[in-house]
């Protein structure tokens, strides 16, 4: 019997339906989830997949494992998972993971592959440099405080860190301290009242958050209750947003996903 091998291959290759899922944090606020899904609709807009998902983490829905049924609906055969996230902290070692085994057992004959969050890059760089030069005059007696959402995972402590001394090699200011809002030290408060203290006349906020929510609303609140002096001048800056550097990383990692998902296809 004569089989057409080509044929045969092309129709294998038709029943593979990639999938990207992508999975937002998340927020009490509904302003920074539609934030978040605009986001992921922009980076959608420039990837070719026939099917493509958003979810959250925690506090907005639909959920991780809602995402995840949708994507089955809509045929998938791969999934590409990819976290909308700065750092790669606890959610995305952990949290993210431990969901996604429960998927794998739901749905054994999809293929998961699992993407990076953004991380340290020097285009995430370029965007905190637009950020702090949009909203005022970059001068060497500025002092600069990077806020983190904060973790308990020292490898996110580490990179922000990393962040930040990247930033200070690329803008002439006195200093570039890092500070948290939650789950770490040095606290935002603690480290805006000292520099305020110690007499700063000029002190900029750099929120090093994706979209807006309840920290920024913590940030913009203390500053309004701190007491300054009239001689000093207090500015916050605007967080990361959209900008066309995020959702081109978000798109690298799209691909880097993708990517993963054809290698362990090929090892099956």
């Amino acid at each position: 019997m004569f089989v057409n091998r080509e044929l045969y291959k092309n129709r294998m290759e038709l029943v593979i339906i990639q999938a990207i899922l992508y999975i937002c944090h998340g927020s009490r606020v509904g302003k920074a989830s539609q934030e978040a899904i605009d986001f992921v609709r922009k980076t959608m807009s420039l990837v070719d997949a026939p099917v493509q998902e958003y979810c959250f983490l925690e506090l907005a829905s639909p959920t991780i494992l809602e995402g995840v049924d949708q994507c089955v609906k809509r045929g998938a055969t791969n999934i590409a998972v990819v976290p909308v996230l700065l750092l790669t902290a606890t959610h995305a070692k952990k949290d993210i993971p431990d969901v996604l085994d429960h998927a794998k057992k739901e749905y054994p004959n999809v293929n998961f592959s699992y993407g990076s969050p953004l991380g340290v890059q020097e285009q995430m760089i370029d965007v905190l440099v637009e950020r702090l030069t949009e909203k005022c005059k970059v001068t060497p007696d500025m002092q600069v405080l990077l806020v983190g959402r904060g973790s308990s995972d020292p490898d996110a402590i580490k990179d922000i860190n990393k962040i930040a001394s990247l930033l200070q090699e690329r803008i002439d200011v006195s200093s570039v301290n890092t500070c948290f809002l939650a789950a770490a030290r040095p606290k935002f408060e603690e480290m805006l009242r000292s520099t305020a203290a110690f007499g700063a006349e000029r002190i900029v906020i750099l929120p090093y958050l994706l979209f807006t929510g309840v920290l920024m609303t913590d940030i913009e609140r203390f500053v309004d209750q701190l007491y300054i002096n009239p001689e000093q001048e207090i500015m916050i800056c605007d967080y990361l947003g959209d900008h066309t550097n995020v959702t081109q990383l978000l798109r690298n990692r799209v691909e880097e996903a993708i990517e993963e998902g054809e290698k362990i296809a090929t090892m099956a």
